[in-house]
């Protein structure tokens, strides 16, 4: 296939799609001097306009100020911007500042929700929260305890709450919300529980429920019809979302859709992926488990599926399909296509047309992949679209008691839900990886609500025979499906990239470095170590006429969960205490806000 560029989905989502998005939001994610959504834009491409800041002169970037958050343990996410205010947020107990920038960052207001404490050790894999949302004069958290909270952006002041979830079952909440038009969109975490997966839409003025789709269960639940949803172009049928499991399995069937949701304006869908299905054992809940690791295309006025595609049916190594689903328009031999871009948990790099769900492309963005073949590409045949699983990788054949080895990515995937960019420039994605491999024995659990229903044991360490490091920075060619080049690093690149029109890449490091990169080439640029590792989401905005690049630096997540929670015993965080005890001879726990500039 060729590849031509024709522009940034983030231009065309602003200018094609204002009657649909919300316009207030719309309008300051279309001036890049505001950073005012998570994701850079609703088609997820974290890509700034700026320019100011270059390849010639980001070698000169210095500090220019900094922020403590007071809290400890992993930050995620990133600041906003809008106007004259920055909103920075924490961890649990999700701590929410808005910070005057015409005023030294003086603190307008800060909110501080009181939590139960013991939804803490309900966290699958650290406290962590991906930031706060902005739309219609509201800043909107959601919380850990899955309350859904509206916030006036100038005052503070609460506006509406809602729950989502019942800590008590398992459900919590990691990830940022999605405003779309009058609705605040918001998944849930727990699959590590048992818990059944959802997305639901509440109303941004009134905080009411106006829909909830569940990932698996029936037609009704799922918001699927059997007969206008499509997997692969064809009809799903009646009771997708029960007829592959066995029993009631269903009932407590996983499928949490804590990840990075994405919105077409032109289209009216949005998207997002689901994780893995309960329990990590695959012997306990035969059949492909649909709607576990899917990536699903919605109209987010009812809810509806449009189209639903299951990445890895039945899935033997906990490889959730909920990472960022970047929206591009590109060519495709010769055709301008609607484009949405995956790079999964299992190692995978998918393409698809966002409109039909058609796959286009499907292949490994790390070589050390192993569990599977590839995907069948041909339509014609029964096993379209499914990836073909390698025998000596599979948990499943293996059998339970059983250690299968040498499994490549780790659980963690060949990337976790650390979001990567995309440069309408260059047309490459900026993918920050895990270089990661395992260990997997599943055994036998029982389903107790509100305790871990995993069923495994595993085993991290970097990829044998490599560079001997558990990360590379990559920039991968969605089309031809081929990665162009490749940066070493000595630990998991956790932290979310940023692209930039001034030809710069930039993403953190577990060890706390920020680095900056050329996008053409690869060569570093920049290196700034601040205080904690970063597991944050590299943001850019613009003020008095400057360039700023802001970082949140805070060890902790998944990769650092030793760290963060005081463990030792290398199985612990299932798996990575072990395969991550180094750090803590390169960082410590901190939570900072670090923001650069140019020289004056």
């Amino acid at each position: 296939m060729k590849k031509s560029l024709l522009m940034s989905a983030a231009f065309f989502v602003g200018a094609s799609g204002m009657a649909t998005a919300n316009s207030d939001l719309q309008a300051l994610i279309d001036d890049p001097t505001q950073w005012a959504i998570q994701t850079g834009d609703y088609a997820n491409t974290r890509y700034s306009e700026l320019e100011q800041i270059n390849k010639d002169n980001v070698g000169k970037l210095q500090v220019a100020w900094t922020f403590s958050t007071g809290v400890l343990r992993g930050h995620e996410g990133s600041p906003l911007v809008i106007g004259d205010i920055m909103y920075v947020h924490t961890p649990f107990p999700n701590i929410v500042y808005a910070l005057d920038l015409s005023n030294n960052g003086k603190i307008i207001w800060k909110y501080e929700p009181k939590q139960d404490p013991n939804v803490i050790p309900v966290m699958c894999c650290d406290t962590v929260n991906r930031g706060v949302a902005y739309a219609d004069g509201k800043i909107f958290l959601h919380q850990a305890d899955t309350t859904v909270v509206a916030l006036d952006a100038k005052s503070g002041e609460v506006k509406w709450t809602a729950v989502n979830g019942d800590p008590s079952i398992g459900e919590t909440n990691t990830a940022t919300v999605l405003p779309v038009k009058d609705k605040v969109i918001v998944g849930i975490s727990g699959g590590e529980f048992g818990v059944r997966g959802h997305t639901t839409a509440y109303d941004m003025n009134t905080g009411e429920l106006v829909w909830r789709a569940y990932s698996m269960g029936p037609d009704s639940d799922t918001l699927i019809d059997p007969e206008n949803t499509t997997h692969l172009g064809k009809p799903v049928g009646p009771d997708s979302g029960t007829n592959t499991w066995e029993g009631d399995q269903w009932k407590i069937g996983g499928g949490s859709t804590w990840g990075w949701y994405s919105y077409d304006a032109e289209l009216d869908l949005f998207y997002y992926g689901t994780g893995n299905p309960s329990t990590w054992n695959p012997a306990q809940r035969p059949g492909d488990n649909r709607w576990s690791m899917t990536i699903m295309a919605r109209d987010p006025d009812d809810g509806k599926a449009k189209w639903l595609y299951q990445m890895t049916p039945h899935d033997e190594w906990d490889y959730d399909g909920v990472n960022e689903m970047i929206l591009t328009d590109q060519e495709v031999d010769g055709q301008m296509r609607k484009l949405l871009t995956h790079p999964d948990r299992n190692g995978l790099a998918y393409t698809l047309d966002r409109e039909t769900g058609e796959l286009l492309v499907a292949e490994k963005f790390d070589p050390v992949v192993n569990w599977t073949t590839g995907v069948d590409m041909d339509p014609a045949s029964p096993t379209y679209g499914r990836p073909a699983v390698v025998a000596e990788y599979s948990t499943e054949q293996n059998g339970e008691d059983v250690n299968s080895t040498g499994i490549c990515p780790a659980a963690l995937g060949t990337k976790d839900q650390q979001p990567s960019a995309y440069s309408p420039k260059t047309g490459l994605f900026y993918i920050p990886t895990n270089h990661v491999c395992m260990d997997y024995e599943p055994f036998r659990v029982s389903y107790t609500a509100g305790q871990p229903y995993v069923g495994a044991t595993l085993a991290m360490y970097p990829a044998p025979g490599s560079h001997g490091g558990m990360g590379n920075f990559i920039a991968w060619d969605n089309i031809e499906g081929k990665i162009k080049w490749s940066i070493p690093e000595q630990f998991s690149v956790w932290s979310g990239a940023l692209a930039t029109a001034g030809d710069v890449v930039f993403y953190g490091t577990l060890e706390g470095y920020l680095k900056a990169i050329d996008a053409s080439s690869g060569d570093e640029l920049y290196s700034f170590k601040t205080p904690s590792g970063i597991i944050g989401n590299v943001m850019t905005y613009e003020h008095g006429g400057k360039q700023y690049v802001g970082i949140l630096s805070g060890i902790g997540g998944w990769a650092g969960i030793g760290l963060a929670a005081g463990l030792t015993d290398p199985n612990a965080g299932l798996g990575a205490v072990g395969g991550y005890a180094a750090l803590s001879d390169y960082t410590a726990l901190g939570g900072q806000l670090t923001v650069f500039k140019l020289p004056d």
